[in-house]
């Protein structure tokens, strides 16, 4: 039963932590809330476990005092702990040296519970033509993050749109549905590799060098997710017990545990393991589901895959 599995994996690790960076204004708490499936806000705690009024800390931000230590807690998915940058990227250097402190602590912590296991690094496109500023540069160029995969999002994508068709807006007459989008969408592309950030994350010289790069649009939209990110981001992971964990957290994404299982196939097709091992391997990779085993004599272990039985457990 692959909940046991992932049962003993909460305990070991607990939570699923995550560093989100980036702007204010750059889409940041909506995308927890869309990775959470929740519109309401997160509840905060300190370092020591104690609920902190959330009004305490909008005045704490305002007045420029940010702990980057405290986490952010979704009660629609409490499998998450999230981490918020917040005052860096304003200019403050007080608060840059935190959160590379913070980052040193956190990637390098003895036990993998109190580890930051992802950074979530937010760029907004409704900037174009300043999407890679002095904050950006100073995180990517100072910042060791270790192990720890850095992800960038690309946030309101959705804003080069219009840009684009306002520059071949003249050329788009009497042109047909289909070959407008065409164009815009090929414009949409020379605007993006034309801000040059992709060039600047990938310098060389960075300490930090992102992992995956993610795409999101119109995330104000009730039926946008995030699971484009939660993919890259599993992916992004050379640890599979972290994988595993991100995995646990999904109850409503039986796409990326497919993707998981598919790939641990791949992964195992030149190798000799015994039948149980393999079938172990597979069905960790649904935690919420109770997966039983269906015998079938066969050496073909996509045969075995598609016959396998779950039953739904909390899905």
């Amino acid at each position: 039963m692959a909940t046991i599995e992932a049962q003993d994996l909460r305990e070991r690790i607990g939570r699923f932590r995550v560093l989100i960076m980036g702007r204010a204004n750059a889409g940041k708490t909506t995308i927890l809330q869309k990775v959470c499936n929740t519109t309401d806000q997160p509840e905060i705690y300190d370092t020591q476990g104690n609920k902190i009024d959330t009004t305490i800390v909008e005045s704490s931000i305002k007045r420029g005092n940010h702990d980057i230590a405290n986490e952010m807690v979704f009660k629609s998915n409490p499998g998450f702990v999230f981490h918020d940058s917040c005052g860096f990227e304003a200019g403050s250097e007080e608060e840059f040296k935190s959160m590379k402190n913070f980052i040193s602590e956190r990637a390098h912590a003895t036990k993998l519970e109190e580890r930051i296991h992802a950074i979530w690094y937010c760029i907004p496109m409704d900037e174009h033509c300043r999407t890679f500023q002095r904050s950006e540069e100073k995180f990517f160029r100072e910042c060791n993050t270790g192990h720890v995969p850095v992800v960038v999002v690309f946030t309101k994508f959705e804003a080069l749109r219009p840009v684009a068709f306002g520059e071949i807006k003249k050329q788009l007459k009497g042109v047909s549905g289909e070959e407008r989008s065409k164009r815009i969408a090929e414009r949409v592309e020379e605007l993006f590799i034309k801000t040059g950030v992709l060039d600047q994350l990938r310098n060389p010289e960075n300490r930090a060098l992102p992992k995956a790069y993610v795409r999101l649009q119109e995330m104000n939209k009730t039926d946008a997710n995030c699971n484009t990110l939660l993919e890259h981001t599993t992916f992004a992971l050379d640890n599979e017990e972290l994988r595993l964990c991100l995995v646990s957290t999904q109850k409503s994404n039986l796409e990326l545990c497919i993707k998981c299982a598919i790939s641990t196939l791949v992964d195992r097709a030149h190798k000799q393991i015994d039948d149980e091992a393999y079938q172990h391997d597979i069905a960790k990779w649904f935690p919420h589901l109770k997966v039983r085993q269906r015998f079938i004599q066969s050496d073909d272990p996509w045969l075995w895959f598609s016959r396998m039985l779950f039953t739904d457990n909390s899905w």
